[in-house]
């Protein structure tokens, strides 16, 4: 594997990440064997003339063999063979897929080496910048070689390999569409785009103002990156945002000059795309989590959107962030970099600190003009004296907002909660409701339907208080559908739509509606929503997560950017709440600078560096005395995992390894050593370690 020796000398937890050159790191021997070539007997394979020895990753996960093996090129595959090319070898006596990263001389161990038993695909779909790339983000997460490349390399699709490809006409390069440039907006915005027009690296930190010329303004940056004759990779965190920059792309540069890449696609289509990609057809990509390993040739820019978003928390081990892999990236290829979004957060503020990025967002005039309006009401807030307005658990000022917003258009009502009524409890003295088999909370699914368990389905017709024996229910949360259902009473004749989980509204008309929406799900509206109602804001806050006030500022600002300049937006939340007081100023940089000051403070990342382990307690404390923790190294725990619905097995616990920032490569190498150990030893439970997870509780 080849690796890139150069080190960074701003961003944090890169200086430190571990580079060994390729013709020092450790090789294996071939599996099953214990020596170097002797002459072959008659009949027998032959290798190949010129470096005969392949050095394969074998797909193999296990820790304590996370390093390539070497294997014999027999003279029939010589011209098959060619580095990233995926290949078939035999290992501890089966044959296992892997992939070959270089071919060699001599192979630097005695004894004999095994035979590549054949080439599954000449293709080479590892590039070695991903290659490269992928051992890097291996070690920088504690986690194995093989598991990055199952997120890097899609599937083969062997039809797909074989259609026929086009004749490369030359490149092509892709002059920036002429018209208003969405970066004027932005004192620093021209400038950017002039570093990455003369092929420098600029990397920003993007504040952007609301409205919907994100998109315009990502394709612009994009269109300048390949007239300067390179690459750009753009992550988004949905479907729906992979659309709204694939269309804003296809105005800037015209059919052709670039693929989007989602799960929506089917496996066949996205590894044509992906192909297209790695034979340079496209120099330009938008795509998911997964496109972060996309193999964009001479990558000259990376773009992150909304990288506070939980979405792009990879669900697979080791549980790479885009955020990371995108400035290893930048880093490694010397490409610009734009972390961006409507609100900052305390990660990308870091970035910012120590002068990895600068700054990018608008003056003070400029967003004044921009924002909407917003207010604020508690909790305790008086209802309005229509009884409409009661019936809709609307206070005066947020029923009144909306009567007057739909006038001119549709008004977005964002709801924390989807279902009907997630939670109910009961009607005398509010004992919560739970379900006597398993224990699990009960919720109504509609106005007319018995209780059910959230957990095991069980329908509990019959239930009464286990305090005080009342049969009666109220709710406790309201979801989106009981919502849409009380304002539909509320406001007669007016259309209520809703948008979530279950069907996500693609866009809304500039006709009066109401639209019904959990974070995240919110649609765009033809010229922006008239106004928006955020409810029920007591339990975005209210949830036990570190990141709860920085993700519902986040949330919250995502869907008043939907609202036209100057229109009203109306939080349910108390005015002296910090992250209200952001939101009606419109100032996420100050929140994120103030958030980020008491996390250091309290040493919780990103101010420090953590990492999870789960698994029974035996298991944990055998990893931790195994592992070779930095100095300042602090256990917190073990504590009990709750068990999900239906699990089975032995109770477990996680713990948490507390670190200064400066010693997160050295946290990561230490437990992936520790892994190793156990693996060797042929553990029987494997501990799921997560560096840097997003969820501390």
């Amino acid at each position: 594997m080849t690796e890139d020796g150069g080190g960074t000398d701003l961003i944090p937890g890169l200086d430190d990440v571990p580079r060994v050159p390729a013709d020092k790191a450790p090789q294996g021997k071939g599996a099953g064997g214990k020596g170097g070539r002797k002459a072959p007997k008659k009949g027998a394979r032959r290798p190949a003339e010129e470096r005969p020895v392949a050095r394969v990753a074998v797909d193999m996960s296990l820790p304590h063999l996370d390093r390539p093996f070497d294997y014999l090129v027999p003279v029939e595959l010589d011209a098959k063979a060619v580095p990233g090319c995926r290949v078939r070898v035999r290992f501890a006596g089966q044959l296992v897929d892997g992939f070959l990263l270089e071919r060699v001389e001599e192979s630097g161990h005695d004894g004999k080496l095994l035979y590549l038993e054949r080439v599954t695909s000449p293709e080479p779909v590892l590039a070695p910048e991903v290659a490269s790339l992928a051992r890097e983000v291996a070690d920088r997460y504690a986690g194995t070689f093989a598991d990055v490349l199952r997120l890097a390399v899609p599937p083969r699709h062997a039809r797909v390999e074989a259609e026929a490809v086009e004749e490369d006409a030359g490149e092509e390069r892709v002059p920036a569409a002429e018209g208003e440039n969405p970066w004027a907006e932005y004192p620093a915005g021209v400038s950017f785009l002039n570093a990455l027009s003369e092929g420098r690296a600029p990397r920003a930190v993007w504040t952007a103002l609301p409205g919907p010329e994100w998109a315009a303004a990502i394709a612009r940056a994009v269109a300048v990156t390949l007239e300067a004759g390179r690459g750009a990779l753009v992550v988004m965190a949905d479907g729906r945002d992979v659309a709204r920059v694939d269309a804003a792309l296809k105005a800037e540069l015209g059919e052709g000059r670039h693929v989007a890449l989602t799960a929506e696609l089917g496996p066949a289509e996205r590894y044509r795309r992906w192909l297209a990609v790695l034979r340079g057809k496209a120099r330009a990509v938008v795509g998911t989590r997964a496109a972060m390993f996309a193999p964009v040739a001479d990558l000259g820019l990376v773009v992150l959107w909304d990288d506070g978003d939980d979405v792009h928390a990879e669900p697979h081990a080791p549980y790479p962030h885009p955020r990371e892999v995108l400035a290893l990236r930048a880093h490694r290829t010397g490409a610009g970099a734009l972390i961006g979004g409507f609100t900052r957060t305390t990660d990308a503020t870091v970035l910012v600190e120590t002068g990895w990025a600068h700054a990018l967002a608008a003056d003070r005039t400029r967003v004044r003009r921009a924002m909407p309006r917003v207010r604020y009401m508690g909790e305790d807030a008086q209802l309005a004296r229509d009884a409409a307005a009661r019936t809709a658990r609307l206070p005066n000022l947020a029923f009144e907002a909306a009567r007057g917003a739909l006038e001119h258009g549709p008004v977005l009502v964002q709801v924390p909660r989807r279902g009907y009524v997630p939670g109910i409890a009961c009607g005398r003295c509010r004992t919560p409701a739970h379900c006597a088999a398993c224990q699990g909370p009960l919720a109504l699914p509609s106005s007319h339907a018995a209780p059910y368990c959230r957990w095991c389905g069980r329908i509990a017709g019959d239930w009464h208080c286990p305090e005080c024996g009342f049969f009666q229910l109220r709710a406790v949360v309201v979801g989106a559908k009981r919502t849409a259902e009380e304002l539909g009473r509320a406001f007669p004749g007016v259309p209520v739509r809703t948008s979530g989980r279950e069907a996500i509204l693609e866009r809304v008309g500039p006709e009066r509606a109401l639209v019904v929406s959990t974070p995240g799900a919110e649609p765009p509206a033809e010229d922006g929503y008239a106004a928006a109602l955020l409810l029920d804001g007591w339990v975005l806050l209210g949830r036990p997560d570190l990141r709860a006030g920085e993700e519902t500022l986040r949330r919250w600002m995502n869907a008043a950017a939907l609202v036209r300049p100057e229109g009203p937006v109306v939080v349910a939340a108390e005015g002296a709440l910090p992250e209200v007081q952001a939101l009606v100023r419109w100032d996420p940089v100050t929140y994120a600078e103030r958030e980020l000051a008491e996390r250091r403070e309290a040493g919780f990342p990103p101010a420090a560096r953590m990492a999870s382990l789960t698994a029974t307690p035996a298991a944990i404390r055998e990893l931790l005395a195994d592992a070779r923790l930095p100095d300042g190294a602090e256990v917190l725990g073990p504590v009990p995992v709750p068990r999900q619905p239906g699990a089975e097995g032995p109770e477990k616990e996680r713990a948490l390894v507390r670190v200064p920032r400066a010693a997160g490569a050295a946290l990561a190498r230490a437990l992936k050593e520790a892994q190793g150990i156990r693996s060797a030893r042929k553990a029987t439970e494997t501990v799921r370690v997560q560096v840097d997870p997003l969820e501390l509780i």
